[in-house]
C-alpha cells in the first residue's frame, strides 16, 4: 500500500480540496494492483506549493529559473521495491493548475490527479527525455488515469 505524506505551503489548495489527505489516499487506492504495492510499505512525500516556491526549487535543483507544474525527485535512480521503499518527493504548483481561474472544481481535481500520476511515474523511473520514453510514459499515464477515474467517479 502507498502512504502519501502530504504537506502544503499554499493555503489556496485547502480551499479547492477540502480533505487533501483523503483526496490523495483515494487516488492511490484507485491505482491498478501493480501500482498499489500490496503487502508492502511504500511511501512518498507530496508538497502542495505555488509558483514562487516551485520556481526557487526548479532553479536550485535543476538550474532552470522558471515555474513549472510539477517537480519529482526520486529517492534513487533504480527503484527497488522490497518490503518497504521510500519513492521520493513530488512538488505541485497550485498556480499552474488553477488556470483558467474560471475552471470548475471537477476540472481542477482532474488536472490534479493527472499531474500527481505524472509525478508518481517519474518516481518509478519513467521519464520523457527521449521520444520513445515520452510515448511510453504518456501511454502509462493515460492508462493509469483512466483506471483511477473509473474507480473514483
Amino acid at each position: 500500500m502507498i502512504k502519501v505524506y502530504v504537506f502544503s505551503e499554499e493555503k489556496a489548495w485547502s480551499k479547492r480540496l477540502k480533505n487533501i489527505n483523503l483526496f490523495f489516499k483515494k487516488i492511490c487506492k484507485a491505482f491498478p494492483k501493480k501500482y498499489q504495492f500490496l503487502n508492502k510499505k511504500v511511501s512518498l512525500s507530496l508538497l502542495l506549493s505555488n509558483n514562487k516556491n516551485i520556481k526557487r526549487l526548479n532553479k536550485s535543483f535543476r538550474n532552470k529559473n522558471k515555474t513549472t507544474d510539477i517537480l519529482s525527485f526520486p529517492s534513487s535512480e533504480k527503484i527497488k521495491i522490497s518490503k518497504s521503499a521510500y519513492l521520493g518527493d513530488i512538488i505541485i504548483s497550485y498556480n499552474y493548475l488553477d488556470k483558467p481561474k474560471s475552471q470548475d472544481l471537477l476540472s481542477f481535481k482532474e488536472k490534479t490527479i493527472k499531474i500527481f500520476i505524472h509525478g508518481f511515474l517519474h518516481l518509478l523511473g519513467f521519464n520523457h527525455i527521449k521520444n520513445k520514453d515520452y510515448f511510453r510514459m504518456l501511454k502509462e499515464e493515460n492508462l493509469l488515469y483512466k483506471h483511477v477515474k473509473s474507480k473514483i467517479n
